[in-house]
């Protein structure tokens, strides 16, 4: 059957007319200005330019007689750009790993409160005691839920959040005199984890998974030396499996005065049931982002917050918002801080979408982890038999991996079935990570997924694999339905095109 081809949403520039005009204002006895004559020539586009005559950005500063649109025309456009996107809004988004949810709209609204966006960090505490006195519920919101001594709202991101966290084991060593300068980190572990041990200063040893999944605890205890300033776990980990040994591998690691830092990415399968403080966790992140319904993807917004321990409390970046009964401060007085480590004070829109997020659950935000592991657990086995299940013997928590070596022998990958999924209308899951899984699906459905959206993502599934065995090609050529059909990755980043109007042939 022939795929039915989507056209392209031409550029703004091809659908311009002459003579066209979205705005008009009303005529005045104004005098022209000529801006050129407060600048000094080199800010000047155009003749004057020294840019490269035959360069795109050259061609931009020539003058041409652009068409121009009605207003109308103007907002059809964008939003027939915007409809070929991908999003959570429109699409399934079974995104391994990223938590790719719902966001309540009633969040985007209490952020975009005029009398939060209109504040400036320069204002005086007196004056912005309402943001402050939600920053620092937030913050005690967040105690609560991690089971930790005290947070810090500053992080920009989580990877951000990761980097603070192993700046404080580090000062904490420090501090105590401690040479250790080892951080074991899990086979499994999200990318950013040995990249910000790097960064911090640190020497990296990879931990073996067993074949259920979890952290080897002999492989553990055979690299757990006088060098080793910590350990970085995901729990649950990225395979969607509890650290049942996370106890035991804290108290391990106190034997020997290292620490335990445990990645939040995956908190939202734990939230409102499980404390990781009271495993004996010295250091986590908390992903605003994912965890606590605020959009992401595309570089932004972010947030990751950090809860510790009462053994780093007093190196805890400068300011903190405390309260003293009567007011609430920016408090600058920490002597063992590790300093600052962003500009201002964090990222306040995301923290009060978060806000209204935990209040709108209340005593009830465990539901958020009940049904991330409930659609999980349902979604696995509704795939039972599709794909490869390599850990089938273990319960996932809010997400699972599965993997497409069964559809090796029909020359299909991994990357072939996510491209088929676009086609009908679902964004892929992560695929090839983590690594220790080969072909790779990382599926997570959320908990804000209704049965019949996992149902039929199932359905499709199998039609795919039925594809892969009665017609490969289909998929090995997929996406067809998308304006832009499968790229060279790796030719792509190397020679990046990024126009093709035509400005010889417009003028």
């Amino acid at each position: 059957m022939k795929e039915k081809k989507q056209i392209l949403e031409p550029l703004i520039f091809e659908i311009a007319k002459k003579g066209k005009i979205g705005v008009r204002f009303p005529e005045e006895n104004l005098e022209e200005f000529d801006i050129a004559s407060i600048l000094d020539e080199e800010y000047l586009r155009g003749k004057n330019s020294n840019k490269k005559e035959n360069s795109i950005e050259g061609k931009l500063s020539e003058e041409h007689e652009w068409g121009g649109l009605s207003e109308g025309e103007v907002v059809r456009h964008f939003t027939r750009l915007s409809q070929l996107n991908f999003s959570v809004d429109g699409n399934f988004y079974p995104l391994g790993s990223c938590t790719m949810k719902y966001n309540p709209r009633i969040n985007e609204k209490i952020a975009n409160w005029e009398e939060f966006i209109n504040i400036h960090p320069f204002q005086d505490e007196e004056t912005i005691q309402g943001i402050l006195e939600l920053a620092y519920l937030l913050k005690e919101f967040l105690k609560e839920l991690g089971g930790f001594a005290e947070v810090s709202l500053q992080p920009a991101a989580g990877a951000h959040g990761e980097l603070l966290g192993l700046l404080l084991i580090k000062a904490y060593h420090k501090d105590k005199g401690n040479k250790k300068d080892v951080i074991l980190i899990p086979d499994s572990a999200h990318g950013t984890n040995p990249a910000s041990c790097r960064i911090a200063g640190f020497k990296v040893k990879t931990v073996k998974s067993n074949a259920y999944g979890e952290l080897d605890f002999n492989d553990f205890i055979k690299k757990l030396d006088e060098n080793t300033a910590g350990l970085m776990i995901t729990n649950p980990n990225t395979l969607g499996i509890f650290e049942r040994n996370i106890k035991k591998i804290a108290e391990e690691l106190h034997k020997r005065d290292a620490l335990l830092y445990m990645d939040g990415a995956n908190f939202n399968a734990l939230i409102g049931r499980m404390k990781p403080g009271e495993w004996g966790v010295d250091v986590m992140h908390f992903n605003l982002h994912k965890t606590f319904g605020t959009p992401h993807g595309g570089g932004g917004p972010g947030s990751g917050p950090v809860g510790v321990s009462e053994k780093l409390k007093d190196y805890l970046p400068v300011p903190q918002i405390s309260y003293d009964g009567e007011k609430y401060k920016l408090d600058w007085n920490i002597p063992k801080t590790v300093g600052k480590v962003l500009s201002f004070y964090g990222h306040t829109t995301v923290w009060l979408r978060a806000l209204a997020y935990i209040l709108s659950y209340g005593r009830e935000i465990y539901k958020v982890a009940d049904y991330a592991i409930l659609n999980a657990r349902y979604l696995r086995k509704k795939l039972e038999g599709v794909f490869k299940d390599p850990y089938k013997k273990t319960p996932c928590m809010h997400e699972f991996v599965l993997s497409a070596v069964n559809l090796r022998k029909y020359g299909v990958k991994a990357l072939d079935v996510a491209k088929r999924l676009l086609d009908y209308n679902i964004h892929p899951p992560t695929m090839y990570f983590p690594l220790i899984v080969p072909e790779a699906l990382m599926i997570e459905p959320t908990e804000t997924e209704s049965k019949e959206t996992l149902d039929n993502f199932a359905e499709i599934c199998k039609k795919i694999v039925e594809e892969a065995r009665t017609n490969p090609e289909i998929l090995k050529k997929a996406p067809h339905k998308t304006p832009v059909r499968r790229i060279k990755e790796a030719e792509a980043n190397k020679n990046p095109r990024l126009t093709y109007f035509d400005f010889e042939k417009r003028s």
